[in-house]
């Protein structure tokens, strides 16, 4: 249900594509398109062999690669979002893989209401970032 989640709030966004592990990682099954509700169709799913590789191909490009993990230092309102970017979410409860992590040219947290939950569902983390980019670029409507 999350990635079909995270579909759905990328078509949202106007992301270019999303690009996840092949293995070890929701596929596009028939449950993540009823879920994204069409939006499997418009955004392109890209499924790698090696995450931290096709990172690394970004970067290459003059892509910034985001890293979202709750215990980062800086908001993710204190990241600049109108360049080109890449943001990348890790599996709930364990976060980003170390070597995924070590990719990253920054991590960024949400900042949540202290005494109240310690994280977010990533279907929810990725739609607050991805709207975070959104408006920074200006975007509306």
């Amino acid at each position: 249900h999350n990635l079909g989640a995270c579909l759905r709030s990328a078509a949202a966004a106007g992301v270019h594509a999303v690009i996840a592990p092949a293995d070890r990682a929701a596929g596009l099954t028939a449950t993540v398109r009823k879920v994204a509700c069409g939006a499997a169709e418009i955004v392109p799913f890209v499924p790698v062999t090696n995450l931290a590789r096709a990172l690394r191909a970004l970067r290459e490009q003059g892509i910034w690669v985001i890293g979202a993990a709750g215990e980062a230092e800086a908001n993710l309102y204190e990241v600049d979002f109108t360049i080109p970017t890449a943001i990348v979410l890790g599996a709930e409860e364990k976060g980003l893989r170390r070597l995924t992590r070590e990719v990253c040219d920054r991590l960024a947290r949400i900042p949540l209401a202290e005494g109240g939950v310690e994280s977010l569902n990533v279907s929810v983390a990725a739609g607050i970032f991805l709207f975070e980019a959104r408006r920074q670029r200006g975007v509306t409507g």
